[in-house]
């Protein structure tokens, strides 16, 4: 079997590795559960390509994304669920009747914000005509929040979970309002930490980050990629502090807080005085 640009060849692949006696024995081991965390995986794969700005590495990481699509795909193939093809037609009919503004006859032009009342009106439609299709009718989008996929990372979910209440007017309207929030959370924090219960602990932990990922919400920043930047910052700045005392003959385990911290700050300026002069990289 060769390589091809046609979506078949893969298809064709996925359904060799998958066939019982002449297959790939691990594929074969393979089912949604198990396959899932690799599609996670993948996924932020393809978000790490785009924050490194490395558009070879995107195309090999777009492929190993796809080949997830088509691997679940075929999996329920098997199960006489759907085929690729479906998922296809779904996704194609999805994007065409969410866009009336480009496929269909329009008086007049719609703005940004039109597009975006749109598009939300549609989705509640989509969801409405699925709940109705449902024999558990009565159970299904009980919540506005139900709508809110819990397979997403934590990240999105709250950033998605913030988004659909502030759709209804549950929402600050400064972000300064959030900062006093993550104030407060901070203070609670403190208390917590006075009557040192670790559970109390963990949960206020976890309300500080879903106040800080409000904060990003706010000013128009995505929490997920906004993290993935302090962590290469702060990989960055650790790798000068173990370079400066390497060059000294010395190891981390052998230097002072005092110490690092004042090769951090070192490595802090160089790289605020670098952004200060845009011919330097």
């Amino acid at each position: 079997m060769t390589p091809s640009r046609d979506i078949s060849r893969l298809l064709e692949i996925m359904a060799a590795l998958r066939t019982p006696g002449t297959g790939c024995p691990w594929d074969l081991e393979q089912d949604f559960a198990t396959i899932a965390p690799y599609t996670i995986e993948e996924a932020y794969e393809v978000a790490d390509a785009i924050a490194r700005s490395d558009l070879d590495d995107l195309r090999e990481e777009l492929g190993d994304l796809l080949l997830q699509v088509v691997f679940h795909a075929r999996m329920a193939e098997e199960k006489n669920a759907f085929s690729f093809g479906d998922v296809v037609e779904a996704i194609t009919r999805k994007m065409i009747r969410r866009h009336p503004h480009v496929f269909a006859d329009s008086s007049g032009r719609l703005t940004p914000s039109d597009v975006k009342g749109a598009w939300e009106r549609i989705k509640a439609e989509e969801k409405a005509e699925r709940a109705l299709g449902r024999r558990s009718e009565q159970a299904s989008h009980t919540s506005l929040l139900s709508g809110v996929k819990t397979g997403q990372p934590a990240l999105a979910r709250a950033m998605n979970l913030q988004r659909k209440a502030s759709s209804v007017g549950f929402d600050w309207n400064d972000p300064r309002a959030v900062l006093r929030k993550i104030r407060e959370e901070a203070d609670e924090i403190e208390s917590a930490l006075d009557r040192g219960d670790s559970n109390e602990l963990a949960e206020e932990a976890g309300d500080l980050l879903f106040a800080a990922v409000n904060l990003a919400r706010h000013v128009g920043a995505d929490p997920e990629l906004v993290l993935r930047g302090t962590n290469a910052k702060f990989e960055r700045r650790f790798g000068y502090i173990e370079r400066a005392l390497n060059s000294q003959g010395r190891s981390l385990e052998g230097a002072s807080l005092d110490e690092m911290d004042g090769l951090w700050n070192e490595a802090k300026t160089a790289e605020s005085s670098r952004q200060d002069k845009p011919g330097e990289r």
